[in-house]
């Protein structure tokens, strides 16, 4: 990884007509703004389906795409749907905030019609997306299922055959449920042609796609269900270790994730075959992955399944350099991010170490007193990745206006900002100038927002998830201000021709 910077951008933040960002129009235009900003990278989160609660990190699938992010015009184009088809369903009020209830509702209703309309057009490309994509039978049955018995997770369905996944169910309900296993394929085949299309043309530009991996899946979700062995289940496949952290400053319950344990030593005896597809099936989608929650291979906090809070959980030990050192090896040209923030046992530095990977500093914590005291720039190596937020951290402004008074007059005078600067432009001019190899700002930073323009709070089960940009605030002049910036402290080169307008202009001005 060279000296570069990014921007961090949900997909679903993006702005579109039908209630939420999908991979049209919408996604080229900022892919044009990142290449028009000096931009190397675009992070974004997990594209997988949501389950309830909306989290890209809670999803039906680690393998499958969001069938909210398939761009609905695309499939007009296409002669999949018609316009009026699309715009007398209702797609919510606000265009700056989601309405997963209301898009829920509405999305899948268009999308039976465009499969009733195109199905049998694109058969043969089905059949071949179902070969390179094998996890996609499991997945349209699961699917299947869950509407078949009412949306359910798949631990309360009432056959039991079905939920402990015996073959007999499975070919019984593939026959029974044929025609909505045809559908949810479909969806998966669209979603990744639209992605494929689109991922093109951001690398055609330069560009790469930091991806997000969760390091734990879902309990209600495909992975679970098809493949319990590899997960901390008892015989009837219900958890008896979920993940979570343990009380800290911050919480004096800990945090009860709910994700089930991984069963390490049978993913080990398989050779972490799970694992290394699951890698296999991210590389598909990124060019760059970074790991949530990387000290979960070191140790991990395992709570009994059933308690109502963290507080009795253990430390465990992970798999560590075994797993870790097997993806340097497989996926010798995929570049990893460890996300690393915390207080890190000296056992996950020598991890994080060994892994070679380059771990995150949050720009936002350097001047937090009830942080530790190690995210100040001047305490960075190059080896590191600095982000003003993350996805789960205030907007620099909200930040500003929410925290101490001596944590801002700190930044302040650390940082050199002046009132006709800018809080937010003096805190990304903090990261940018930076040693670290990369800087990444979320676009709200940029945009000098504040309070509700956050993505994530965590510990909060709603309104997360939402935000969305407005149609007309990327301007040519925001991606100008944001290329200077990017240029003077070398994180991207002007092109020849751009280097000869501003040397012309200079000998001008002289």
């Amino acid at each position: 990884m060279k000296r570069s910077s990014g921007i961090l951008l949900p997909i679903s933040s993006l702005p579109s007509a039908y209630g939420i960002g999908t991979l049209g129009k919408a996604a080229y235009d900022f892919a044009d703004f990142l290449k028009a900003s000096g931009q190397k990278y675009w992070q974004v989160l997990p594209l997988g389906p949501t389950s309830y609660g909306d989290s890209p990190y809670q999803s039906f699938s680690t393998f499958a795409g969001n069938p909210y992010f398939i761009d609905l015009e695309m499939l007009v184009e296409d002669g999949l749907l018609t316009k009026s088809e699309i715009e007398k369903e209702n797609w919510g009020t606000n265009p700056r905030y989601v309405d997963y209830g209301q898009i829920y509702v509405s999305r899948f209703k268009v999308l039976e019609k465009a499969k009733n309309k195109g199905y049998k057009a694109a058969a043969k490309e089905v059949e071949a997306f179902k070969s390179e994509n094998p996890w996609v039978v499991n997945y349209a049955l699961f699917m299947a299922l869950k509407k078949h018995f009412g949306q359910r997770s798949w631990q309360e369905w009432p056959e039991e055959d079905i939920r402990l996944h015996k073959q007999s169910a499975v070919d019984k309900y593939t026959k029974e449920l044929s025609e909505d296993i045809e559908l949810f394929v479909f969806i998966q085949y669209l979603f990744f042609k639209q992605w494929a299309k689109l991922k093109k043309y951001i690398n055609d530009l330069g560009i790469e796609i930091i991806g997000d991996l969760p390091i734990y899946v879902a309990l209600d979700s495909c992975d679970v269900w098809a493949e319990p062995e590899f997960f901390s289940l008892d015989e009837e496949n219900y958890p008896v270790e979920v993940a979570g952290v343990p009380p800290d400053y911050f919480s004096a319950d800990g945090q009860l994730w709910g994700n089930p344990c991984y069963d390490w030593k049978a993913l080990k005896k398989d050779k972490y075959g799970w694992w290394l597809r699951r890698i296999e099936g991210a590389t598909k989608l990124y060019d760059v992955l970074r790991i949530d929650h990387f000290r979960g291979f070191d140790e991990y906090w395992a709570v009994p399944a059933g308690d109502k809070t963290a507080k009795n959980g253990q430390w465990k030990k992970g798999p560590g350099m075994d797993l870790v050192g097997l993806f340097n090896k497989k996926f010798p040209k995929t570049e990893f991010i460890a996300e690393d923030l915390g207080e890190p046992s000296p056992t996950v530095v020598q991890l994080l170490k060994d892994s070679n990977w380059p771990g995150m500093k949050v720009l936002e914590f350097a001047f937090d007193s009830g942080e530790p005291n190690n995210y100040q720039p001047h305490t960075y190596d190059k080896h590191c990745i600095c982000y003003t937020g993350t996805h789960d951290n205030a907007t620099v402004m909200e930040w500003y206006k929410t925290s101490k008074k001596k944590d801002r007059d700190y930044a302040k005078n650390y940082l050199g900002i002046s009132r006709s600067e800018g809080f937010n432009w003096g805190m990304i001019r903090g990261g940018m100038s930076s040693v670290a190899v990369l800087f990444v700002a979320q676009m709200q930073d940029y945009l000098g927002l504040g309070k509700y323009n956050r993505i994530n709070v965590p510990g909060t089960q709603t309104g997360n998830w939402q935000w969305r940009l407005l149609e007309g605030e990327l301007t040519e002049e925001l991606a100008e201000k944001i290329k200077t910036m990017t240029v003077m402290y070398e994180r991207t080169k002007l092109e020849k021709k751009e280097e000869k307008k501003e040397k012309k202009q200079s000998t001008k001005n002289k």
